[in-house]
């Protein structure tokens, strides 16, 4: 008959069952959970867009070559009358490709092209018809110049911002139409006084020439 000591040494009360077992030094601590992409707090795409990444840069090629001056006359040879009546109006100028050319190459020198390239996009969309290719411009044009992760983001009050996160949900071509107006009417308020009374123009108008331009 064991001692009462050695009883007591023997007996497993039920705190001790229940205790789990320590970790040993050749145990391995589960991995951590993996950070969350810092992307995913706003809605920007960039978790969902490895499988459309070939279709996607397909696009941005697309619409990159689009911008490109076209080899035609009427495009790179603006006559006299035309360069005078961007002068006259905003609104000549962005209906002309030869100005919507030289304004762009002039916002470039202020660092604010994606001003236009975004106007560009929006009316890229708003020729769509295609539902499946609205959703995905739609998603591209949100990354490109509304996302505040994006280098090109356009500058957007936040009731502007606010609608375009809920239209976003079902994305149509007039998802950006109120933040187009707002970058057209930045554009025609801040930069094209300063294109009107540039070198750039004003060398334009003296010449009557194709301008010399390189889009990237």
């Amino acid at each position: 008959m064991p001692t009462p000591h050695e009883a007591g040494n023997q007996h497993t009360g039920p705190e001790e069952a229940d205790q789990p077992p320590s970790m040993s030094s050749h145990d391995v601590a589960p991995p951590a959970a993996p950070s969350r992409n810092p992307c995913c707090l706003w809605w920007c795409c960039c978790c969902s867009c490895s499988r459309n990444e070939e279709r996607r840069r397909a696009w941005r090629a697309s619409g990159e070559s689009k911008l490109q001056p076209l080899p035609s006359c009427e495009v790179c040879t603006p006559s006299p009358e035309e360069v005078q009546g961007w002068a006259q109006s905003f609104d000549k100028l962005m209906h002309s490709p030869a100005g919507r050319s030289a304004f762009r190459e002039f916002l470039r020198t202020e660092y604010s092209e994606e001003n236009m390239l975004f106007w560009l996009a929006c009316e890229e969309l708003k020729a769509e018809a295609d539902q499946h290719a609205v959703d995905e411009k739609a998603r591209l044009i949100y990354e490109d110049y509304v996302s505040i992760l994006s280098p090109k983001e356009v500058s957007l009050d936040s009731r502007i911002r606010e609608g375009i996160n809920k239209k976003m949900q079902e994305p149509s071509a007039h998802t950006f139409d109120d933040a187009q107006l707002q970058i057209y009417t930045l554009m025609h308020r801040d930069p094209y006084p300063r294109f009107l009374g540039s070198p750039a123009y004003r060398a334009l108008l003296l010449r009557g020439a194709p301008q010399s331009s390189h889009e990237a």
